[in-house]
């Protein structure tokens, strides 16, 4: 949407929860951690890197990616007729000032309640894979969603607005061709 050259880089991090880390502060220490492992990789002297993760909380638990179809359905019954917290955390890493920037973005999502059928219906699509709280806003699961308090963009998983001020605010200049030539 940014209209932004880019390459995708695994970082390949170990995602395991953290003890004693606020739900934001893991969210914010997973982005940092993917910013810096892609810098230190195949990243090595490109000029920004960006690192993000996404997670939905619910009662202070904290859902990221499901394993499997049944732990999938485990946090949709979960989810399931309640209003839960969705944490983006963006990391932005400036090779060129060897710094990095972070924001976390909040949002509250209102899920309707599913039936037995709708859940299988919607694991049946597979969306719930690669999905922190096994649901994706942007597809079918838009279906069950009552209402949205925040940003769209940052319950996908990337906060487009929070993520074009932070490269604007870090010398990015928007349609340069030397940027595109450089990333």
């Amino acid at each position: 949407m940014l209209d932004l050259p880019f390459i995708t880089m695994p970082s390949d991090i170990d995602e395991s929860l953290i003890p004693g880390l606020k739900p934001e502060e893991y969210a914010e220490e997973m982005a940092i951690r993917k910013a810096k492992k892609a810098a230190e990789g195949e990243g090595k002297g490109k000029p920004w890197i960006l690192g993000a993760d996404t997670i939905v909380v619910l009662n202070g638990k904290i859902y990221g990616k499901p394993e499997d179809r049944n732990h999938a359905k485990s946090i949709l019954l979960d989810l399931q007729g309640n209003t839960h917290e969705v944490i983006s955390a963006i990391a932005l890493y400036n090779g060129r000032k060897n710094t990095i920037q972070k924001k976390t973005i909040f949002s509250k999502v209102s899920f309707s309640a599913m039936s037995e059928a709708e859940i299988e219906l919607y694991l049946d699509k597979n969306e719930w894979q690669d999905a922190a709280g096994a649901y994706k806003i942007q597809g079918f699961g838009s279906c069950f969603i009552e209402s949205i308090e925040g940003s769209y963009s940052s319950v996908i998983g990337l906060p487009l607005r929070e993520f074009y001020v932070m490269l604007r605010g870090n010398g990015y200049q928007f349609g340069s061709e030397f940027y595109r030539v450089l990333i």
